[in-house]
């Protein structure tokens, strides 16, 4: 058991995920809380530009909002994050004290737990900005205000789709440089599972539905790790 109570929480999706893929795991996270749950509007042009800081800070400054739109109203003052690939990453900065971009966010006494799912935390040739999240805040590194969960899939190339099967190796070996790690498809276990947070491993699972027929947002993968939200252990499948 994490101690976690009922709390909203707000999700932020990955890299040109539009936000009506996460419908089904927002009503699996209301269904168990009882809270309200909000999505980080973005767009795909959205995610283009997170390649530059303004990027970045575009969706970090409507995290923020909708963050405290949701301590507001929440019976502890308190919020869950959820991010999902790139998502999960960028969380993080909402957590830590030092300017972004012009910005200071330092949310954490909003936050009770921040769950990734198949989120690149570290990469051997991870863009600027990525690394720069993991050189501020390595691991989990407000372990002792609030829990952190790293839920990781992993995959056999059969489990893939076969547009996903060309991408699985180049992206392994950009990430940690060895292309026949265990992952999602896309990010390998070394990187999804952020140090010093609870780990999940969650086999036959890819890291979305472009990758896998089952990804962390699928209707039966979604109880594997959603309890976890209000305090229950997760079920290893």
């Amino acid at each position: 058991m994490n101690g976690l109570q009922p709390a909203p929480t707000l999700i932020l999706g990955g890299f040109l995920i539009t936000v009506e893929a996460y419908g089904p795991m927002a009503a699996a996270i209301a269904a168990a809380t009882e809270q309200r749950v909000a999505v980080v509007p973005a767009s795909r042009g959205d995610w283009l530009l997170t390649s530059w800081t303004l990027g970045w800070s575009r969706l970090l400054d409507r995290a923020q909002a909708l963050l405290l739109e949701l301590a507001a109203a929440s019976p502890t003052g308190r919020v869950n994050l959820v991010g999902h690939s790139s998502g999960g990453v960028m969380l993080r900065l909402l957590l830590g004290d030092e300017p972004f971009a012009g910005r200071l966010y330092g949310h954490r006494a909003q936050v009770q737990s921040l769950v990734s799912l198949g989120s690149p935390h570290q990469a051997i040739r991870g863009t600027a900005l990525r690394q720069l999240v993991d050189q501020r805040y390595p691991g989990a590194f407000f372990v002792d205000q609030l829990a952190y969960l790293a839920v990781a899939g992993a995959v056999t190339p059969e489990q893939l789709r076969p547009r996903a099967q060309r991408l699985m190796a180049r992206s392994y070996s950009a990430i940690n440089n060895n292309p026949s790690s265990r992952g999602d498809g896309l990010v390998p276990l070394s990187s999804a599972l952020l140090a010093g947070a609870e780990p999940l491993l969650l086999e036959g699972v890819g890291h979305g539905g472009w990758f896998a027929e089952r990804w962390y947002g699928s209707v039966d993968v979604l109880p594997l790790w959603v309890p976890w939200l209000t305090g229950d252990p997760p079920r290893q499948p």
